[in-house]
């Protein structure tokens, strides 16, 4: 925007369609900040902000929420972890430390499965689909879980290979899970 030679705006210069071409009497008694406001997006001596939303903004996790569905990726990874370390080592501390680690991740994601349940059964018709699908995403987590537990508790090699396929695919789903839970994949809808 051009300047006129007092230090004002140049009125007749080209602005965006949505903006008044020059400030009013309101906006010329300005903000506290930096640069004086000189009208809606014009600011004089600092920048604009301009804040952009979308009728259909994704819905945040509820935080305690969020901090449930952080435990049970990292726990059901390590448990992976360890049963690869079972595998190649023979040492049965590494079975322990899986079994600990599905033991971790089987609580907090019950409490994450419940808390997802009751997401569930309070959204709108909208949003129902979207929620279902993520609950059941975390249920299959869960029972996949408890079965795993349920080999790890076999005694010593008798856990291999069954172990480390259903620690795999418990990882994956805590991530699937994870990824709808974060990204907003359960999106609000307009009303």
């Amino acid at each position: 925007m051009a300047a006129a030679s007092n230090g004002e705006p140049d009125c007749g210069a080209e602005t965006h369609p949505s903006l008044p071409r020059c400030p009013t009497a309101a906006s010329e008694r300005g903000r506290s900040g930096h640069g004086r406001f000189t009208g809606p997006g014009r600011i004089r001596g600092g920048s604009a902000v301009v804040a952009i939303t979308s009728p259909r903004s994704p819905r945040p996790l509820h935080p305690l929420h969020a901090i449930l569905l952080a435990f049970p990726l990292p726990l059901f990874l390590g448990a992976l972890l360890s049963d690869f370390a079972y595998r190649a080592s023979f040492q049965i501390q590494w079975a322990n430390f899986s079994s600990w680690l599905i033991a971790g991740g089987l609580l907090v994601g019950g409490f994450a499965l419940l808390w997802a349940l009751v997401d569930l059964i309070r959204s709108g018709a909208g949003r129902r689909r979207r929620a279902a699908i993520y609950f059941i995403v975390l249920l299959a987590m869960w029972v996949l879980g408890f079965i795993n537990a349920l080999v790890h508790a076999k005694d010593a090699f008798a856990i291999m290979p069954e172990a480390l396929y259903l620690s795999a695919i418990a990882t994956i789903l805590a991530l699937v899970a994870a990824w709808m839970g974060y990204s907003g994949y359960q999106s609000r809808e307009a009303v």
